[in-house]
């Protein structure tokens, strides 16, 4: 039996760092009153974060993209208010240009007590953000079948949101440093295949019974089924420092899922590629971001990233169109104009040595950048 059409509704969550404005290295500890003042105005929508220095945003259930920009704009700026009275600010950024995580404190909360016994120094390094879009596909075995094509253009994704070229004061040479980090976690990584909703849960109860996770909010695949929500949840991009990146790569990513499903309704598919082959694209997105472009698996050669996007932007224009999200798709071509974050963390750092400012100077610049850039458009 055909399965009812999605909603395709979103949903974003976003993790902020909070730096000093006056040292602009991270705050370990942040006043007491900052999180309540912050739930006062954003509710349950706010949240703390592995470390203090953390927090974490997530959108109400949106049905369009235009709901996102409006609730992201009004999440973020309730976020910068509280923490301006604080002396402090956010930045969307996926890795701190300076802080050492070794000085970082944890939240002092039961799931993160947890994970840092479990995982040992490999979570407490975990001094990185992303950005998670939440797509609505009520189905189980519809979700999963989605999964399995979205896969491909997962590393699409991320060259376009990458966010940390910095890590502890020195340019790491990627772009997306932070999954560098992350990947050294279990169960991370690019999502399994299966044949159906019911092999996954199989494979998910194994390692429940096992005792080694309670559940399956303990997979922290680049793409997953949500375990609290009937939703896809992608989770490789970096955090995007600017708001309107956020938004034109949630809308991207849902067009996509709509137009693998209206391929589905036609009785065709997306070619499913070897992990193998999806991992180098997403190495090369880590590395690069688009300015070397990705494989072009069946021409088997690199392409140039600006092409690849035209033809993304091709197949998914009616459902843009159907969606209502023309104007936020055709955005995501400003991203190459401007470059990430990741590209513009760089610029400024290359301005400020061109200036004779101190290396210790220069990755503050970085942070001023992103300071400004996270309060941009609001």
């Amino acid at each position: 039996m055909k399965p009812k059409e999605p909603q395709f509704t979103i949903g974003v969550e976003e993790e902020y760092l909070l730096v000093d404005k006056e040292t602009r290295g991270l705050v370990v500890d942040p006043p007491k009153s900052f999180l309540g003042e912050c739930e006062e105005k954003c509710g349950s929508q706010v949240t703390t974060e592995l470390l203090r220095s953390q927090i974490e945003i997530g959108t109400k259930v949106c049905r369009n993209v235009q709901e996102v920009r409006q609730d992201l704009s009004r999440l973020r700026r309730s976020i910068i208010e509280v923490a301006d009275r604080h002396g402090l600010a956010p930045i969307a950024s996926s890795t701190h240009p300076f802080s050492r995580w070794a000085d970082q404190k944890h939240t002092q909360k039961d799931r993160y007590e947890s994970l840092t016994s479990e995982m040992q120094g490999a979570a407490r390094r975990m001094v990185i953000c992303g950005m998670h879009v939440h797509v609505g596909i009520e189905d189980d075995s519809l979700r999963i079948d989605l999964m399995n094509q979205m896969s491909y253009f997962l590393p699409h994704l991320l060259a376009l949101s990458c966010s940390s070229p910095f890590w502890e004061g020195r340019d790491t040479g990627l772009k997306s440093y932070r999954l560098t980090i992350f990947d050294a976690l279990p169960r991370t990584g690019l999502p399994e295949r299966f044949q159906s909703f019911a092999e996954y849960q199989r494979h998910v109860d194994i390692l429940v019974d096992a005792r080694l996770i309670e559940d399956s909010t303990k997979i922290w695949w680049d793409l997953r089924p949500s375990a609290r929500f009937p939703t896809l949840e992608t989770r490789i991009m970096d955090v995007c420092t600017r708001l309107e990146d956020a938004v034109s790569l949630a809308a991207l990513l849902v067009c996509i899922l709509r137009m693998l499903y209206r391929l589905r309704c036609s009785n065709q598919r997306w070619r499913n590629y070897t992990p193998m082959l999806i991992r180098e694209n997403r190495w090369r997105a880590m590395r690069y971001s688009f300015d070397e472009g990705l494989i072009d698996f069946a021409k088997g050669q690199v392409v140039p990233f600006e092409t690849l996007l035209e033809e993304i932007l091709g197949l998914v224009a009616d459902d843009a169109n159907m969606l209502g999200c023309v104007e936020e798709v055709a955005a995501v071509r400003h991203i190459l104009t401007r470059g990430t974050s990741a590209h513009r963390q760089l610029k400024a750092h290359e301005l400020a040595a061109a200036a004779g400012s101190s290396p210790e100077a220069c990755s503050q610049a970085v942070v001023d950048t992103l300071i400004a850039d996270t309060a941009y458009g609001l």
